[in-house]
């Protein structure tokens, strides 16, 4: 399955309806007792399991919905009700903070098992561009629920994206001929700029003949990166 994708619906009772939220007390959903002992152990515990169940129902929610659902939406999707989200997340932003998380940390894996497949900096480039396109793709409502609203240097889509460019630049710099420029520097932040802002951008295109695929567009992507735009413009550009 992958990172985005959603998750197969919970059982429905017998009666149709989806099971009765844990809400109810004694649950996961009510205050967690303050000693520290075997039971506040497992009660931690449950509510740590109930929190991943509430994250799981959202990504689905929201694939089907789309990034604008309400918190209401969400909750009725999940069969439970709003405050449960509220008590677990806070608002809106810790959910979205929640489900990015974890959509983003199987990104990153994926994103840096593809690059240390490669044995040259542009490979690894295609590489990763290529991995961060088709995850996103997976679901493009869940990546922009989990991105709207956070900078591109905050939130857990900016740890994701931080990891890339550090990765990148020690990429560069062990393929660097001698020191290498110091405005080499500049170049992953530079790089990741237009990799997220066309991805972004080819998310949210419909489909149509001319479209790309998430491969063609890597490798696109990764040219003007590597050579530039002249093979496309034509000699008259430079």
């Amino acid at each position: 399955m992958n990172t985005l994708d959603p998750l197969p619906r919970p059982a429905a009772t017998a009666s149709g309806t989806a099971p009765a939220d844990a809400g109810t007390a004694p649950s996961a959903d009510s205050a967690a007792p303050a000693a520290v002992d075997g039971r506040s152990a497992r009660w931690e515990a449950h509510r740590g399991e109930r929190r991943r169940e509430l994250i799981r129902a959202a990504r689905r929610a929201v694939h089907e919905l789309g990034p604008d659902a309400s918190m209401e939406d969400i909750a009725t999707a999940a069969g439970t009700s709003k405050s449960v989200f509220y008590r677990y997340f806070g608002d809106k932003a810790g959910l979205q903070q929640a489900v990015g998380e974890l959509a983003i940390t199987l990104m990153q894996q994926k994103v840096l098992a593809a690059a240390q497949a490669a044995a040259t900096p542009r490979q690894g480039l295609c590489n990763m561009v290529s991995a961060y396109l088709q995850m996103a793709q997976t679901s493009p409502n869940v990546y922009a629920f989990a991105t709207t609203g956070h900078p591109s240097a905050a939130g857990p889509l900016g740890h994701f994206f931080d990891e890339v460019v550090a990765m990148m630049a020690d990429t560069i710099r062990t393929h660097a001929r001698g020191a290498g420029s110091p405005l080499l520097a500049y170049w992953p932040t530079a790089a990741l700029g237009l990799v997220r802002n066309a991805g972004e951008l080819w998310l949210m295109a419909p489909a149509s003949p001319g479209k790309p695929d998430h491969g063609e567009l890597a490798e696109q992507l990764t040219t003007w990166l590597f050579s530039g735009i002249a093979a496309d413009v034509g000699p008259q550009a430079t």
